[in-house]
């Protein structure tokens, strides 16, 4: 069948949907413990179901997991209305079914973060939302941070903090042989296997020095001092500080160099 998709067992493509009539009815018999309305309802709002979780996709989270703690949601919402009051069903439950489903990522998150992050991570989510619906495009995250009037640097770690972790084994590319991973596009190109083996020999050749030009080459190299400023701290000529300078520099060169 054309259009069929499978989310925990269902077929979506033949979910039923209930007019308002019959869903005020349905309600009022449910509230009043009637099981079959019960079961009704609950079929009968799985495409509301799903709707509100399409929101929620695209972040990591498996859409049956989502699915099924947005139908948690949609009991409490059956549970919860009053038919009494000039609402649409619909209008109570996608709060409660999307309030459901936030409750679920943020308790569930592979990352355990403070509270008072998440609930900024949520609000950042909310106003993003809204401000789609308004301007029918995605706001920036400085739009964001100067409707919820916090600063950018709040939002962008906020957002950070609830982002879902990647494997870096995870494939990302293939052509048929072997794939490239994410750790293949994020490559630490300063603890190479050939970095690490110079910083040893660097290590070595260094050692070999007298302390006298070890001294000589911290106070030039890391302390940045010109040969004068070297020379009046350790005590000798600047024309001594050169020699020792390039004598030390060249019996390092001929240690870690290969012939």
């Amino acid at each position: 069948m054309q259009g069929k998709v499978e989310i925990c067992g269902v077929n979506t493509a033949q979910l039923k949907t209930l007019k308002n009539d019959e869903m005020v009815r349905l309600l009022r018999l449910c509230q009043e413990g009637d099981e079959d309305a019960r079961r009704k309802l609950i079929e009968g709002n799985l495409r509301l179901v799903l709707s509100v979780i399409q929101k929620f996709l695209g972040r990591g989270e498996n859409p049956d997991d989502l699915f099924q703690v947005g139908c948690v949601g949609l009991l409490k919402a059956i549970k919860n209305f009053d038919t009494s009051l000039d609402v649409r069903f619909s209008t109570y439950g996608v709060p409660m079914i999307a309030g459901e489903i936030r409750r679920y990522l943020r308790d569930n998150s592979s990352i355990r973060v403070s509270r008072s992050v998440r609930d900024i991570a949520y609000r950042v989510l909310q106003c993003k939302e809204a401000m789609i619906a308004e301007t029918s495009r995605e706001p920036s995250l400085e739009e964001i941070a100067k409707r919820l009037e916090i600063s950018h640097a709040v939002v962008v770690n906020a957002m950070d903090a609830i982002s879902t972790p990647v494997s870096l084994h995870e494939p990302v590319f293939s052509d048929g042989g072997d794939p490239l991973t994410v750790m293949d596009q994020v490559r630490d190109t300063k603890n190479t296997d050939e970095q690490w083996m110079e910083r040893i020999a660097l290590r070595e050749a260094v050692s070999t020095l007298s302390e006298r030009e070890k001294r000589i080459l911290a106070l030039r190299f890391f302390d940045g001092k010109t040969q004068m400023e070297v020379a009046t701290e350790v005590g000798i000529s600047q024309a001594q500080v050169s020699r020792l300078e390039k004598n030390a520099i060249s019996s390092i060169r001929k240690s870690i160099c290969v012939s």
